[in-house]
């Protein structure tokens, strides 16, 4: 997709007012709409980037190449691509569940552009492994993509609850219409994606400082990851532990994310 068509086809926008650019990516199932309830505890000091992933259901679904889009790399150029196309040589970035690995792969191929990512939800590798817990088995992760593909409805009813983990309906509507409104086999073949990936071996090579958000308890992703996070990752590394339940706070608690979120990206 070249740049010149990428702002108007994964919806940019640039909200706000203030000196700095940050940017914030939405993740799985979900679209820029996600951060709608924290925007106002930013556009008054900074100059917001949203976007939304090609995968989303609020891009058009020509937009999605499955040839292209087998790994994150192809997200990255997307990311780096709408920067160019803005003129931005330099942001912060907030990155929820895909999209803090997609930042974190994006710091490492342009650290200039990056003063700092903050990483809520993130994962190297859902999968567990002999000496790294992710959370899910091989076998588990199978039965989720045959759930999916035998009845996406029944999956999303099912899923939606379990993701956002606290009790909010609010949220838990918002994110079963967002997830409804992607195209199944778009939505089965990235998920197959994120979860069979395995970034660990690159963490190492970030520079940029990195405050890695968590919840106390979320069904994606394990408690003990934020701290591999810490540890892995190259730069300097904040964790902070968030006092709720889910995977998606900035929908179930936007006002406690929101306030972490304003000390993470103090300078």
């Amino acid at each position: 997709m070249v740049s010149t068509t990428i702002l108007n086809a994964l919806n940019v926008r640039v909200v706000g007012s203030g000196d700095k650019y940050v940017v914030f990516a939405h993740g799985f199932g979900t679209d820029q709409s996600a951060w709608q309830r924290i925007l106002q505890y930013f556009t008054p000091y900074y100059r917001v980037i949203l976007y939304d992933l090609v995968c989303a259901g609020s891009v058009n679904p020509d937009y999605f190449d499955f040839r292209r889009y087998t790994t994150l790399d192809a997200y990255v150029d997307d990311l780096l691509n709408i920067l160019d196309a803005l003129g931005v040589n330099r942001c912060a970035y907030v990155g929820h569940s895909v999209s803090a690995m997609i930042g974190i792969l994006a710091s490492i191929r342009r650290p200039e552009l990056f003063s700092k990512l903050v990483l809520i939800g993130a994962s190297p590798r859902f999968l567990n492994d002999r000496d790294y817990h992710g959370g899910f088995e091989q076998e588990e992760i199978e039965k989720v993509f045959s759930a999916m593909e035998a009845n996406y409805e029944a999956w999303v009813h099912g899923f939606a609850p379990l993701a956002v983990g606290a009790d909010v309906p609010t949220a838990v509507r918002e994110f079963s219409r967002t997830l409804f409104n992607m195209r199944p086999d778009i939505s089965l073949f990235v998920s197959r994606a994120v979860f069979n990936s395995d970034l660990r071996g690159v963490l190492g090579l970030v520079r940029v400082p990195c405050w890695i958000i968590q919840t106390a308890k979320d069904v994606s992703v394990p408690a003990s990851v934020a701290n591999y996070l810490r540890d892995h990752l190259g730069g300097r590394n904040t964790v902070v532990i968030l006092e709720t339940e889910g995977h998606l706070p900035h929908l179930s608690a936007p006002g406690l994310l929101a306030r972490k979120l304003r000390h993470a990206l103090a300078p």
